[in-house]
């Protein structure tokens, strides 16, 4: 039997589906405007492309902000947890408790652009990739693995090691990030704002790091920290592949 079809609505988000070929696209909606304005909806080959108005794309993807373009699809395929713990120095995002579509899709973002090897999120009490997260992230979420355990802090418990280190990202940590090595394998884990990271996550790390303020502002929006964080991480590692390069 065949999966339901997703929806991916907005312009970059669509593109990248189609760029990054992970899923197979069924059908493409787009309205004259989008068309006339994108050259890639009408030079991709093989799209089943039918022309709409706005307010069916409205209702077809259940928002206002689909630029003119919805496209149905394959579910998106969660990777598995392990397999990117795995990696040669990887660089994981786990995200403990983020249920916000917006913020979960800006993380997804900013892993994508620094290189990371993927984003590990709870089974439970998170925000799973959806049309929204898909439409927040700009299409990022189309190259990056998502994978999903059913507990996270047994998860880092299992992978941590001397090749793997844990960081906590905490405001209250004593660390700024730009003092910790973060060229090894590395996974950060971020926790929900106001909240912050459970007990229990933050046990389980091997440390923790900070991004100091120097504003009046108590905290930085999770997916900020994420990216500042993460090109500090892919700051370390160029100046290593370089090194190795020599």
């Amino acid at each position: 039997m065949t999966a339901p079809a997703e929806i991916v609505y907005g312009r970059q988000p669509v593109r990248a589906l189609l760029q990054a070929g992970r899923r197979t696209m069924r059908e493409l909606l787009a309205t004259e405007r989008a068309l006339a304005a994108e050259a890639w909806l009408r030079e991709a080959p093989g799209l089943r492309l039918q022309i709409a108005r706005e307010r069916h794309l409205t209702e077809a993807c259940g928002s206002r902000d689909h630029q003119g373009v919805v496209a149905r699809c394959d579910p998106y395929v969660y990777a598995d947890a392990w397999e990117l713990a795995g990696q040669a120095s990887p660089l994981l995002v786990c995200l403990d408790g983020i249920t916000d579509p917006q913020n979960f899709g800006a993380v997804c973002r900013s892993a994508e652009a620094a290189g990371a090897s993927g984003i590990v999120i709870p089974e439970r009490a998170a925000a799973r990739v959806t049309s929204a997260v898909c439409k927040a992230s700009a299409g990022a979420v189309e190259y990056l693995d998502v994978a999903v355990v059913v507990n996270l802090v047994r998860y880092l418990a299992e992978i941590k090691s001397s090749d793997l280190w844990i960081w906590a990202a905490a405001e209250d940590a004593e660390t700024p990030y730009w003092s910790a090595d973060l060229e090894g394998g590395v996974a950060l884990v971020l926790g929900a704002e106001g909240r912050g990271l459970r007990p229990s996550a933050r046990r389980v790390c091997d440390g923790a790091i900070a991004v100091p303020l120097a504003g009046c502002v108590e905290s930085l929006n999770v997916s900020v920290a994420a990216g500042v964080i993460l090109f500090e991480a892919a700051r370390q590692r160029r100046h290593i592949s370089a090194g190795e390069q020599r």
